[in-house]
């Protein structure tokens, strides 16, 4: 395995990181493979996001797709 060194990171996002660490009980260092791993990992740009949604989609063909804003303005008006 590989080291990275990253230098001029703000306090800020290292305090953010250290209180993540905590909540999800692993190290700083931890922590930081954690988010490098989950973003090279995933979906990187919108349109892979809405490509796998159309996929997704394609899977219920003919099952109507309901609106999502539509359920939460329904669910306020209660």
């Amino acid at each position: 395995m590989g080291n990275l060194t990253v230098r001029n990171l703000d306090d800020s996002v290292i305090a953010r990181l250290k209180a993540q660490a905590r909540q999800n009980e692993r190290s700083l260092e931890g922590e930081i493979r954690h988010v490098l791993k989950r973003e090279v990992s995933g979906p990187r740009r919108a349109a892979e996001f809405f490509a796998r949604a159309d996929e997704l989609a394609a899977t219920t063909t003919g099952t109507r797709q309901t609106d999502s804003a539509a359920l939460i303005r329904e669910d306020r008006a209660r």
